[in-house]
C-alpha cells in the first residue's frame, strides 16, 4: 500500500480509493493514535464531523461515525459546511479531534478525509504517519459505556457564521455582490455571511445535488461568475471551490482577480491597521513576480515556501507570521482562523473595497500580473530535475536573458512522473517561448 496521506488528508476516488471499510479504519486509528498521545486523558473524548455535499460524503461520514464512536469517541455531526468551518468548530465547541469529508475542487467521484487537531489545525506530518501506521490493525474496541455516543449539532454553524462576520467592522451597505459556491459545501454559509455584513447578494451554484459540485463552476471556472457580475450590474463576484477553503474573484468588467491579487490587497490593508506582523506576507514559490514587486514596492518582506497551504502555514506558525497564501485563493489570516477559508478571505476583500470607497478593479491595480506560462513535461524522471546538468544549464540561460524582468521554475511533480516548467516574463509570447524551450531540455535530458 503506498502511503495514504497526501498533502492534504487522504484522498481518492470514492468507493474505489477512498472506501468505507478505509475510512472506518482511518476514523478508529486516529481515535487510537490520539489516545496514546495522551489527548483524551483525563476527559471523555470527543469529535465533530462535517462534510462537503458530495453523494459519496453520505456513506463515508457514517463510516467515520461509526468509526470514532466503536473507539469510544463521542461525535457531532455537523453536516454539510465548509473546511474551515470544522477546523474553526473543532476548538470551538471543544472537541478533541475535527474531522471533513471533502475532496476541495475535485470533481464530484473524488472525496477525501482532513483531519483536525483540537486547536483546529490539520494534524502534523508525524501524526499521520502514526495513524497511517495502525491503520487496519489489532485493537481491542470498548464496550458498554465506553462505546461514543452520536448526536447531530447542525446549528452549530451559526457559531462559525457570527465568528466571521466579527472580524470585519466595516458594512457591506451598498454593495451588490456575486457570490460562486461552486455546489458546494458554502451553498448556505456564503450568501448569508454577505447578506448579513449588508451585501446585496446574488447568488450562482448554490444548488448543490450531490453530484454537481465543482461542475463548471466556481473557482475553478469563473466563465459562469463573470457573465453573472456583468448581467446584475455587480460591483464584484466571489467564487470559492467546493469546500470554500478557497477565494477568487471578478471585477465589475469581468476581469479576474487572483489570489496574489487579493493577497497583495489585503497585506495592504493588514499592514494599514498595524497587523501585519514584521511587515511580512508568506507565499508559494508559484506566486507571481508581480505579487513580490509590489510587495517590495510597498516596504513589504515576502517569505517564499513550497507549493501547498500547509507548508504556508508552517512557516507562519513558526515564525509568528499571520498573512499568507497561494496564487489558487487559499489565504490564511490567523489572527481569525487556522486554516485558508475562503468565505472569510471574501469578505474581507469586499470590506476592503467598502472601507477604501474604490471598485476592486483599481484595488486589483496594486499588483501588475506578469504573463505566466506552465508547462508540464510528462513522462520523465523528476527525481533528476534538480541535478541534471544540462537542465541547469539551460535555466541559467534562460534566467540571463530575461534578467529582472522574469523568472524560471522548475519543479519536479510530488506524486507523478512529471516536471513542471514555469516561466514568467513581459509578455506572454515571450514566457511561451522560453518555457516550450525548456521544456524541450528537460523532454530530452530525463526521458
Amino acid at each position: 500500500m503506498g502511503r495514504l496521506f497526501g498533502t492534504d488528508g487522504v484522498r481518492g476516488l470514492a468507493n474505489r480509493d477512498l472506501t468505507a471499510p478505509l475510512a472506518l479504519d482511518l476514523s478508529v486509528a486516529a481515535a487510537r493514535v490520539l489516545a496514546e498521545a495522551g489527548a483524551f486523558e483525563g476527559h471523555r473524548p470527543t469529535a465533530v464531523v462535517g462534510r462537503d455535499p458530495r453523494a459519496s460524503g453520505e456513506f463515508l461520514e457514517a463510516a467515520v461515525v461509526a468509526g470514532l464512536a466503536s473507539a469510544g469517541v463521542d461525535v457531532l455531526r455537523l453536516g454539510v459546511l465548509p473546511t474551515p468551518a470544522v477546523a474553526h468548530l473543532t476548538s470551538a465547541l471543544d472537541a478533541d479531534l475535527g474531522v471533513m469529508l471533502s475532496a476541495s475542487h475535485n470533481p464530484a467521484p473524488d472525496n477525501g478525509i482532513k483531519f483536525f487537531d483540537r486547536s483546529g489545525y490539520k494534524l502534523a506530518d508525524e501524526m499521520e504517519d502514526r495513524i497511517e501506521a495502525v491503520v487496519g490493525g489489532a485493537w481491542e474496541p470498548p464496550t458498554g459505556a465506553g462505546v461514543g455516543r452520536v448526536r447531530d449539532a447542525y446549528g452549530a454553524v451559526e457559531q462559525y457564521v457570527a465568528h466571521l462576520l466579527s472580524t470585519v467592522p466595516v458594512s457591506l451597505d451598498g454593495l451588490r455582490v456575486v457570490v460562486d459556491c461552486a455546489h458546494g459545501a458554502a451553498a448556505t454559509v456564503a450568501p448569508e455571511v454577505l447578506r448579513r455584513a449588508g451585501a446585496d447578494v446574488v447568488t450562482i451554484g448554490a444548488a448543490p445535488d450531490g453530484l454537481n459540485i465543482n461542475e463548471g463552476c466556481g473557482s475553478t471556472h469563473l466563465d459562469a461568475l463573470r457573465a453573472a457580475v456583468r448581467e446584475h450590474g455587480a460591483d464584484a463576484g466571489i467564487a470559492h471551490d467546493g469546500d470554500a477553503d478557497r477565494c477568487l474573484a471578478v471585477t465589475a468588467s469581468g476581469e479576474d482577480v487572483d489570489g496574489d491579487q487579493i493577497m497583495a490587497i489585503l497585506a495592504l490593508e493588514l499592514r494599514a491597521a498595524g497587523r501585519l506582523a514584521a511587515d511580512t506576507v508568506v507565499a508559494t514559490v508559484m506566486s507571481n513576480l508581480g505579487f513580490k514587486n509590489a510587495m517590495r514596492d510597498a516596504g513589504l518582506k515576502v517569505v517564499e515556501t513550497a507549493v501547498g497551504d500547509r507548508y504556508v502555514l508552517e512557516a507562519m506558525k513558526e515564525h509568528g507570521y499571520v498573512f499568507g497564501g497561494e496564487q489558487s485563493g487559499h489565504v490564511i489570516m490567523l489572527d481569525h482562523a487556522t486554516t485558508g477559508d475562503g468565505v472569510l478571505t471574501g469578505l474581507h476583500l469586499l470590506s476592503a473595497v467598502a472601507r477604501s470607497g474604490r471598485p476592486l478593479d483599481e484595488l486589483a491595480k496594486v499588483m501588475t500580473r506578469l504573463p505566466q506560462v506552465l508547462v508540464n513535461v510528462r513522462d520523465v524522471d523528476r527525481t533528476r530535475a534538480k541535478t541534471s546538468p544540462e537542465v541547469a544549464a539551460a535555466v541559467a540561460a534562460a534566467e540571463a536573458e530575461l534578467g529582472d524582468g522574469g523568472r524560471v521554475l522548475i519543479r519536479p511533480s510530488g506524486t507523478e512522473p512529471m516536471v513542471r516548467v514555469m516561466v514568467e516574463a513581459p509578455t506572454h509570447d515571450e514566457a511561451k517561448a522560453v518555457a516550450d524551450r525548456l521544456a524541450e531540455v528537460v523532454r530530452s535530458a530525463l526521458g
